[in-house]
């Protein structure tokens, strides 16, 4: 009887765990095509970071969590604020603010990553700021994210849940009927 229990027991937690991470799934790639590739959670992007220029605050394949910035917050931070802004190759980059200026073309900002010898050649125009750290990390995530985001691992990512579910549901009504005897 104790065993019938435990075993019932474990059969819906791992049922819910599989359902949650299929709606989990389901639910990140609906948001990612309602917005054109940046889903946000309660008005924050989940970016991967990709270099160790922030060590060791933010480790390289850690995932932040950026806050998107409006235009009248663009121009308001301050000295020592780590932002998110778009580099010259059309990258994002996220640094610490070291100075601010102001110029004919509106708020500049001198930035630094935390692990960089010297500020970043080019200054930042606030236009250019997507938003700011909030001291959110979880380490080694950007690794299993930038592997979702590739060909193979979005495939696995996307048809893994579902394979993993009915598998487990075939298992499960196939040992029913040789434990309903028992």
């Amino acid at each position: 009887m104790k065993k019938k229990m435990i075993v019932k027991w474990t059969n819906n937690v791992v049922t819910g765990i599989l359902m949650i991470l299929l709606i989990s799934v389901a639910t990140l790639v609906i948001a990612t095509k309602m917005t054109g590739g940046q889903p946000e959670i309660f008005g924050y992007q989940l970016k991967s970071v990709l270099s160790g220029s922030m060590e060791p605050g933010i480790q390289t394949g850690s995932i932040i969590a950026m806050k998107s910035a409006n235009e009248e917050e663009k121009s308001n931070f301050q000295a020592g604020d780590v932002i998110t802004f778009m580099g010259e190759e059309d990258n994002l980059i996220t640094h610490r603010i070291t100075e601010i200026a102001s110029t004919d073309s509106g708020v500049v900002y001198t930035t630094k990553g935390d692990n960089n010898n010297a500020p970043d050649s080019a200054p930042v125009l606030a236009e250019n700021v997507v938003g700011s750290y909030n001291g959110f990390t979880i380490p080694y995530a950007g690794y299993i994210i930038n592997f979702a985001q590739s060909p193979n691992g979005s495939l696995l990512f996307m048809i893994l849940p579902g394979v993993l579910l009915i598998g487990y549901s075939a298992i499960t009504t196939w040992r029913a009927p040789a434990n309903s005897g028992r």
